[in-house]
């Protein structure tokens, strides 16, 4: 079970990751803040486990690798939801 210390820090960088890929997909007048926390959380899920895909390395603790991966894998994710958006 994960210490809340941890959850805590996984909320402010899922929030500040989901954040900054809604700044550079030009989502972010369309997402809150839980948005942005969502997004930050699940794509550093995707990001990690490309990188572990890829060969990258592992994206493991607080760092700024985790960090980087952690706005790539919410790009993707706003990327995959706007293919599914613009097909409604």
């Amino acid at each position: 079970m994960p210490e809340i210390s941890n959850i805590i820090i996984w909320i402010i960088l899922g929030g500040i990751s989901g954040w900054i890929a809604s700044k550079i997909m030009k989502k972010d007048s369309q997402m809150g803040v839980g948005m942005n926390i969502l997004v930050g959380v699940v794509g550093a899920f995707i990001g990690g486990w490309l990188a572990g895909v890829f060969g990258w390395g592992p994206a493991t603790g607080l760092n700024i690798w985790s960090f980087i991966v952690s706005i790539v894998g919410a790009v993707i994710l706003l990327f995959i939801i706007s293919l599914f958006k613009q097909k409604e």
